[in-house]
């Protein structure tokens, strides 16, 4: 299936993300900014970023989630729906996808560990829902809907 979406080249304002499933679980990263890149904070995240000039938000999709995590067979299945970023101006596209691959640490000086999280905790709440109130709404949604409830 195609996405449209997937082939707009992204603005340096479009930080796509990868929502990865694996066996009913979810792959999130424990993020820590700096006040030098942002604020000092740590939040919990899915695997994506920011798109480089004149790359498309797939080709930024696939760039950041083997940069992250380093995941190369990156299924993308669909759109789930877009949101604002936690930077004024942002704005986040968000992919349903899939891997059969093992995440790992890639980058351990921007995050703490990248963790398997069970669908029903994410959607329970927890530390999770402070990585970005409208999108962990957005994303639980579609969660219980497409896995929870069927």
């Amino acid at each position: 299936m195609k996405i449209k979406k997937l082939s707009t080249v992204g603005e340096t304002t479009t930080c796509p993300v990868a929502l990865i499933v694996r066996n009913r679980s979810i792959l999130l990263g424990l993020r820590n900014y700096t006040s030098d890149k942002w604020k000092e904070i740590s939040v919990w995240t899915t695997p994506g970023g920011r798109c480089d000039a004149g790359e498309t938000v797939e080709e930024t999709l696939r760039r950041e989630v083997q940069e992250e995590v380093g995941i190369s067979d990156l299924i993308i299945h669909e759109f789930v729906g877009e949101t604002h970023g936690a930077k004024e101006g942002d704005n986040v596209p968000i992919f349903f996808c899939t891997t059969e691959q093992e995440a790992t640490l890639m980058e351990p000086e921007k995050f703490s560990e990248w963790r398997w999280v069970p669908i029903s905790e994410y959607v329970s709440g927890g530390p999770w829902s402070e990585m970005n109130t409208a999108a962990h709404k957005m994303v639980s949604a579609y969660l219980k809907k497409n896995f929870l409830y069927q």
